[in-house]
């Protein structure tokens, strides 16, 4: 690398975005489009903390075996002050949460997440379903859509890349990234926490180049 110190080109793969300028602006809704389960797309508010709880603790067991944490954490944040550090990220562009509504009700919810912009460009999806609606197409399709916010809406961080890490026995989300042409990349080396301790993952890819039109239109 040529006339680019290692200072330079360490702050070009990690910088987040230009600086005065938001990084992306998250949208009121984004909506399934018609022919598919008319699901939608939201971001997390302080008035949803009723109906959020009911449906995630309601699911606590069918989520425990997937569900992450972190070992250096101290006292657990209260809903509010979660949204508010939703917010935050939001604004430093780093990540975005969104409920996944079907039929005016919260049926799961959606990330992308680690995002970097510079020479990366890149962001970790990720994702759960309530049980009652598993196997109804909503997780493909809740991903499709990010995936397309995510890629090309010009609202959104115009990422290069996105990754999904899966437990190797997560049959579920394994469908999902071969639903949607997800690239296989290998298995991560005690990667994520989970369950109290360090789990191997594998790692799907998908560029925004891999898929000529909207990711959505796959699913068709």
């Amino acid at each position: 690398m040529v006339g680019v110190s290692v200072f330079q080109s360490i702050k070009g793969i990690f910088q987040t975005h230009a600086a005065g300028e938001r990084a992306f602006v998250m949208p009121e809704r984004l909506n399934a489009p018609q022919g598919f389960a008319q699901i939608s797309l939201r971001p997390i508010t302080e008035d949803d903390q009723q109906e959020w709880n009911d449906v995630r603790w309601g699911n606590r067991d069918w989520l425990a075996p997937w569900e992450s944490g972190d070992p250096m954490s101290g006292r657990l944040l209260s809903f509010n002050e979660w949204v508010r550090r939703l917010r935050a990220g939001e604004e430093a562009g780093t990540g975005a949460v969104f409920l996944i509504e079907y039929q005016m009700r919260i049926v799961g919810q959606i990330s992308i997440g680690a995002i970097s912009y510079g020479s990366l460009r890149t962001g970790m999806i990720g994702y759960w379903v309530a049980r009652d609606c598993a196997g109804r197409g909503f997780a493909p399709l809740a991903v499709a859509m990010l995936a397309d916010w995510a890629f090309r809406d010009p609202t959104g961080p115009r990422l290069h890349r996105i990754e999904i890490a899966i437990l190797p026995e997560n049959e579920r989300s394994r469908r999902v990234v071969a639903k949607l042409g997800l690239t296989y990349e290998g298995i991560r080396r005690r990667y994520m926490f989970i369950g109290g301790q360090w789990r191997d993952h594998e790692t799907y890819s998908l560029l925004s180049t891999d898929q000529p039109g909207s990711l959505t239109a796959r699913l068709r």
